[in-house]
């Protein structure tokens, strides 16, 4: 029987990001059993060759072969003994969900638990909590679901630009940049009525950086910091982000050494503060007056091309190194806590 079990899928719409996360895992990881959580909550068996041979998985939703084997609950409840390496990316895969799951089953599990997830996950939840830590963060509201616009046009008139998001999700789905009159209709039409909530962040000008943090047995550490440059009229979106349109992602970032120490410095507090454990991301803007925080992601991408392994290998830290230090680290945590249960 193989203990290591790689979980990917989900009904959130990083779903594909997911897929990819799982891929490249799996890869190096060929021992480990796939189960894929469907849109609809079935767990599924995947054969290895089936999800290798799985084209564009960016654009495409991976559709299983075989029979469910139950609810993700079933499933985990004959999970006795395995360690769980989550590949989920947003929805319940990532706002605590899955994590409050198996902690219940006292089954180890990779990445931050469940309480360090659902905060994390709300925005607005984390950016207070990285302010009360000392991290500088950026001004935002709480859009109405049914009539945004006001609070919009007046966060426009205050600073000329702003970035309406979900309050919880990532992989820049949702995304609006908003700078002008037609901008604000077009986000204000696309998240009226919205089944999530969303928020405007005033637009901080500056650099995009985003930080891995890694935790280890003497503690977490900061990875080499990533630079994302985005082509005029273009943005950050899922497109830039996982098309590769628009946007060039710079790892070693090519900035002064004091902006990647204070940008490291800041994705370090963030994590602490949110109590994660395991592995995170946090993206900053640095502006004027050094980085200011934006969020921070519990499960941030692993797919080939993802920030992480590319701070990975820009310090000379393969992957299946990374890779094994969290499945040690999950084993510990899951000994941890049933002793102490």
């Amino acid at each position: 029987m193989n203990e290591v079990v790689i979980l990917f899928g989900g009904s959130s719409p990083e779903r594909r990001v997911s897929q990819a996360s799982a891929q490249n895992v799996a890869s190096m990881l060929p021992s480990a059993e796939l189960w894929f959580l469907s849109q609809a909550g079935a767990m599924h068996r995947v054969a290895p060759a089936d999800l290798q041979a799985f084209p564009r998985p960016f654009e495409n939703d991976f559709l299983p072969r075989g029979e469910s084997f139950g609810t993700l609950a079933q499933a985990l409840d004959g999970g006795e003994g395995k360690v769980f390496f989550l590949a989920l990316h947003g929805g319940e895969g990532e706002d605590g969900t899955v994590q409050r799951m198996l902690e219940a089953r006292q089954l180890a599990f990779t990445g931050p638990g469940k309480d360090a997830s659902a905060k994390a996950f709300d925005k607005e939840m984390a950016k207070s909590i990285a302010s009360a830590a000392g991290v500088r963060t950026v001004e935002s509201l709480v859009l109405s679901r049914t009539a945004p616009r006001r609070a919009m046009a007046e966060m426009l008139a205050l600073h000329g630009r702003m970035v309406v998001k979900p309050v919880a999700g990532g992989s820049s789905v949702g995304l609006h940049h908003v700078a002008n009159e037609a901008e604000l209709e077009s986000a204000a039409s696309a998240i009226t009525g919205a089944v999530e909530a969303y928020l405007a962040e005033a637009f901080v000008e500056g650099i995009e950086l985003t930080v891995g943090v890694v935790d280890e047995e003497t503690g977490p550490r900061a990875l080499p910091v990533s630079e994302i440059r985005v082509q005029p009229g273009r943005a950050f979106d899922y497109e830039g982000k996982y098309l590769g349109k628009g946007t060039i992602e710079v790892t070693p970032a090519e900035v002064p050494p004091e902006v990647s120490q204070a940008a490291q410095k800041l994705a370090l507090t963030a994590h602490r503060a949110l109590g994660c454990e395991g592995y995170s991301r946090t993206d900053c803007i640095v502006g004027k007056d050094g980085p200011v925080f934006l969020e921070l992601n519990t499960l941030p991408g692993l797919t080939r091309a993802s920030f992480l392994p590319q701070q990975l290998a820009a310090e000379g830290t393969p992957m299946l190194k990374f890779l094994e230090g969290q499945l040690a680290l999950a084993r510990r945590r899951r000994d941890r806590e049933a002793r102490q249960s």
